[in-house]
Formats: structure tokens, sequence, C-alpha cells
């Protein structure tokens, strides 16, 4: 039996009907340095609740997978050392040994799926390292999108891969990708990535009915939802600091790779990739949110 405990909070909207938005929670753990960690995950809960849903930030603890944190866990996990950052391959070790671990994208999807949920908001996927046809160094998040029920609301993908060719991987895989209040595919920290989405869609309405549409079809996997960012650096400025940092983070392996530079970053901004980033979490939190409203007024057999 696999072990699943939804929150007080989560339980009763799960039980009415109501709309419910899953948050990851290796930001919380890999993604941002304390104190910001902790102030991003409490405004995208908040921001979630302002437009009428309930928030279901997952993570597993102690060996059980918990479908929304009440605030002393969320705060235990914002100062916690060492917490395992799990995807697909990790989720059910860490889940058999009784561990404690913060969940990414992929992992996220399979937990809202477990629960029922169908709108996950986050701060960018992953996707297609830089020199990935040497490296293979390609992210669980794009297989995910693949094969998991889940409308996924984020900034694009992050800008220190390689955004062209993981817009190739979606569409090979066949994960819509829809751009909303622009033609052109953010890139994380910039409105514009020089991409034009393969699809736009403004209206969380017209969004929420695709998502039903696929299921009706019998369409596996879910929908990628490219928010852009609320607030941005551009991506001429970003470029040259990305390229910077990949050549820096050249001895760096596997998933250690991207919060490297991250960090980085980080330091070459002063900071501003940092700001970014938590107003784009709780933009992409407020956007899901109006999603999951939508697609709660909808019968689950609904096209």
């Amino acid at each position: 039996m696999i072990p699943v405990v939804r929150s007080e909070e989560v339980a009763r909207a799960h039980g009415a009907g109501a709309p419910v938005v899953a948050l990851e929670t290796a930001i919380l753990c890999h993604g941002l340095p304390r104190p910001l960690n902790l102030e991003a995950a409490r405004a995208a809960e908040a921001a979630i609740r302002e437009e009428c849903a309930t928030p279901a930030t997952c993570a597993v603890l102690d060996g059980c997978l918990r479908i929304g944190l009440e605030e002393p866990d969320l705060e235990s996990l914002s100062r916690a050392e060492g917490v395992a950052k799990l995807s697909r391959a990790d989720l059910a070790p860490c889940l058999a040994a009784g561990r404690t671990g913060a969940l990414t994208v992929a992992a996220t999807m399979i937990a809202a799926r477990l629960a029922g949920i169908e709108v996950f908001a986050t701060g960018g996927i992953g996707g297609v390292h830089p020199g990935a046809s040497m490296s293979f160094d390609v992210s669980a998040d794009l297989h995910e999108l693949s094969r998991t029920p889940v409308t996924v609301v984020a900034s694009g993908v992050k800008s220190i891969l390689d955004v062209p060719a993981t817009l190739e991987v979606l569409e090979t895989l066949g994960v819509p990708v829809i751009a909303t209040g622009q033609d052109d595919l953010p890139a994380f920290w910039s409105r514009a990535s020089g991409l034009a989405a393969p699809l736009r869609m403004d209206d969380p309405a017209e969004i929420a009915r695709s998502h039903r549409m696929r299921a009706a079809l019998g369409l596996e996997g879910g929908q990628l939802v490219a928010n852009p960012p609320p607030a941005e650096i551009a991506a001429d400025e970003m470029a040259p600091l990305i390229a910077r940092a990949t050549r820096e983070a050249r001895e760096v392996r596997g998933k250690a790779v991207t919060p490297w530079i991250l960090a980085r970053l980080v330091e070459l901004t002063e900071g501003r990739t940092l700001r970014v980033n938590v107003d784009l979490v709780v933009s992409n939190a407020r956007l899901a949110a109006r999603i999951a409203r939508e697609l709660s007024a909808l019968p689950r057999d609904s096209p």
C-alpha cells in the first residue's frame, strides 16, 4: 500500500470537489537559499488561497508521501540539511526506506496524480542540458510530462538548458506547450526566448478544457503552460552569464549541476535572479489556481 497522507486542508478540499494545486519542495530544499526559500513557499501558497483554491505542497517525510504540508513541516524542511532530491527514479526507494525527500517536477507530478490533483505550479521545468548529445543529460521532467496527466504551469524551460532542443523533445513526446499572454516561449528569467510557442491560450477556462479533452481522447500525459515572468532579466543580458556559469560547472555532475549553476548566477547577477525567481513562482501559482478553479467546474469526463 502506498503511504499517502493528505493534510486536513487538502482532504477537505478534495472531498468537496474544490480546486487544489500541487506545489513542489525541491525549490524549498535545493533551489533557493534561506530564508528566501520559506518566503517563496509561503507566498505561493498564499497566492493559491487568494484565488479560492487550496495549495498542496508535496514532500516525502519519514517514508510517507505528504500531500499538503502544515506550517511546522514547511519550516522544518526549509531549514533541513542533506534532504534527498527526488525524481521518478528515487521516489519509491525513498518511501521504502522511510526517508525524507524533496520532490522535483517529475516526482510532484506523480504525487499529484496519486492524490487526484490535476494542476501543478513550479518555477521552470528541466530539459535537455547543453552537450546532451554526448552526456545524454536530459531531465526526467520531459518524459513525465508525456505520461502523467497533470497540467504544469511554469515560466518555460530553465534558460540554463538547451531550450530549442527541449522544445523539440517535448514535440516528439506529444506534450502540448502552451504560452499564455504572448506568442513567444518564455525563458524562465526572461519573457522572450526568441522561440515561438507551439500554442497560445490566454484563458484559464480554455486551458482547462484542453486538459479535459486530452483525457477524453485517451491521450497520455499532461500539458506545459508557459507563463511569462511578471518581471524579467532580458535574455541578451542573461545569455553571457549563463554561458560563463555553464563553463565553470564542467566538473559538476548529475543532480548537482542545475543547483550549482543557479547559485553561480545569483552571484553574477548580484541576487537579481533570486527575486525574479520568487516572483515567477508566485505568478505561476496564481495562474495554476485559476486553471484548477475552471477544472473543478467541469465534470471529470467532460471534453
